[in-house]
């Protein structure tokens, strides 16, 4: 097993990230997506990162923008997705490494928390939280359950803030 590294992804990665995009999900459709992020205002690049091992991108995670809603009106909060590790670098520990540094850059970023839509079983273990228990709420695919809403508290979140409480809205580049 080969060390990895951590870094911001940089343009030249683009083609490379694209690739572990879609043999990790099996499509394109999440790797254009990563695309049309790349060209809005969720982009975040500083918390875009990869995993580069012996010099080739094996892993990607991004957090981006959307928006929390409610009576008091929208705020833009932090979101996790994708995370894609290569096939053949999964179950090393990439993905969660990958994880905890996008989280420790939101945190430094300011970021109240990071939501996102996944496995409970998976992010659960890196410590997020059910979305709905700190009122917010996501609209899920059919397929997904309800635990796949999930938040990560980070330490500006203010639980007695009314603002960060409501419904996630999801920006166009992700219809």
């Amino acid at each position: 097993m080969s060390a990895w590294e951590i870094r911001p992804e940089r343009p030249e990665d683009f083609s490379a990230i694209r690739k572990v995009l879609v043999a990790a999900f099996g499509e394109d459709r999440v790797a254009d997506g990563v695309d049309r992020v790349r060209e809005s205002w969720i982009y975040r690049p500083a918390l875009a990162l990869v995993a580069v091992s012996d010099g080739e991108v094996v892993g990607h995670v991004m957090i981006d923008g959307c928006t929390v809603t409610n009576s008091a009106g929208e705020r833009t909060v932090a979101m996790l997705t994708p995370l894609a590790v290569s096939p053949e670098h999964q179950r090393r520990g990439i993905g969660a490494a990958l994880v905890r540094a996008a989280l420790a850059g939101a945190e430094a970023a300011g970021e109240p928390y990071v939501v996102l839509e996944g496995s409970p079983k998976y992010y659960g273990a890196l410590g997020f939280l059910p979305a709905r228990d700190h009122g917010i709420t996501m609209h899920l695919p059919d397929w997904a359950p309800p635990e796949a809403a999930q938040v990560y508290l980070l330490p500006g979140y203010d639980g007695k803030d009314p603002g960060l409480r409501g419904v996630i809205g999801y920006p166009p580049v992700f219809d």
